[in-house]
């Protein structure tokens, strides 16, 4: 009977000892199947990254980066240039620099006496005679201008192709960055003695008017004066006010209606710059394909869009007076620019690219 209870007590210990054996096993498995599952993970993830940067590879499968192509833009934004890469399958990052070369445009005024032109002509003939022999200059009645673009900008742009089938059409946003002034006009140095001499009758007009001698106590014949007097001062007419003009003091200094003379400047200069907002976001739309139709290599679009310059452009003289704002009734074909000027709020931009794939 004893034998009996210890063979049942034996078997029962090996019993538990097996189940005790087969449970360590199991735990051991799972732990070593739970730790190659996290080896596998952190394999996978050191694939892409390696202390926290994408790893080479990746941006190949990405397609990031991946290509590099070269651009010449021709088109209403002057001459330029451009890099661009993909950033994926359908977004490409582009960044370039274009500029307008420089032409010269000449534009002419006449230069009149006094406030009521139809008898400026009369005035100028018998007042340049009395000017070349106080002055010594030949006072000519119209003064040359020249117009030259300074437009340049640097240019960041997005281009998205939305079509999954079609890479041809895209749609592009982005911002070009340059000059603010993107042209100016300056008096030829031809004329730099009429303007001068002009220069120097209005300060002799200014001290006669003002009860001043023209040189420490020495003042002009009584009639002189009066003639002076009687002529007014001398400018370049460019238009009308178009609205009173005050100083700082808020003391109306020209009146809406009246003629704008432009004088030269302490050096005997006269200008005139063309500002927009350095800073100009663009929009637009374009369409591209091969250049030639069995080459990859080289490719050409058509892009076109708006660049939002900030509104009106201002047209500043070198006093200060806007022709955009304060001007009215500009004269000859000068008056044409600035009304065409005016009439754009923003730039439409028309390009022809003409790439080339560099790898």
């Amino acid at each position: 009977m004893e034998n009996e209870v210890n063979n049942k007590n034996t078997k029962q210990m090996k019993q538990i000892l097996l189940l005790f054996v087969a449970v360590f096993f199991c735990a051991e498995s799972n732990a070593q199947n739970e730790d190659t599952l996290t080896v596998a993970q952190q394999d996978n993830k050191s694939v892409n990254t390696y202390q926290g940067i994408l790893k080479p590879h990746y941006w190949k499968e990405h397609n990031i980066f991946q290509h590099l192509d070269a651009s010449l833009t021709l088109g209403t934004t002057g001459i330029g240039f451009d890099v661009s890469s993909p950033i994926g399958d359908y977004v490409n990052l582009r960044a370039g620099f274009d500029f307008m070369p420089h032409f010269h445009h000449n534009m002419t005024f006449l230069v009149e006496v006094g406030d009521d032109p139809s008898q400026s002509a009369s005035k100028f003939a018998r007042l340049s005679g009395l000017l070349e022999g106080l002055t010594g200059y030949k006072v000519d009645n119209g003064i040359d201008m020249v117009g030259v673009p300074t437009l340049y900008n640097f240019k960041l742009l997005v281009d998205v192709f939305p079509f999954k089938n079609n890479k041809k059409w895209h749609v592009t946003a982005g911002f070009y960055f340059g000059s603010s002034k993107i042209a100016k006009a300056y008096n030829t140095t031809e004329d730099m003695p009429s303007l001068m001499a002009v220069g120097i009758y209005n300060n002799l007009y200014d001290r006669i008017a003002a009860g001043e001698p023209i040189f420490e106590d020495t003042f002009l014949p009584y009639e002189m004066e009066e003639k002076v007097l009687n002529y007014g001062r001398m400018g370049v007419h460019v238009g009308d006010y178009s609205r009173d003009i005050y100083d700082d003091q808020g003391q109306l200094i020209h009146e809406k209606g009246k003629p704008y003379m432009m004088e030269s400047d302490e050096n005997g200069m006269a200008k005139a710059s063309v500002k927009v907002n350095s800073f100009k976001p663009y929009l637009g739309i374009g369409y591209g394909g091969r250049l030639f139709k069995k080459s990859d290599e080289y490719h050409v679009a058509v892009d076109c869009g708006l660049l939002f310059w900030g509104g009106t452009p201002s047209i500043i003289t070198h006093d200060g007076t806007d022709l955009s704002k304060d001007v009215e009734n500009i004269l000859y074909r000068v008056g044409d620019y600035v009304d065409l000027l005016k009439g754009f709020k923003v730039f439409p931009v028309l390009n022809v690219r003409f790439t080339k794939t560099i790898f």
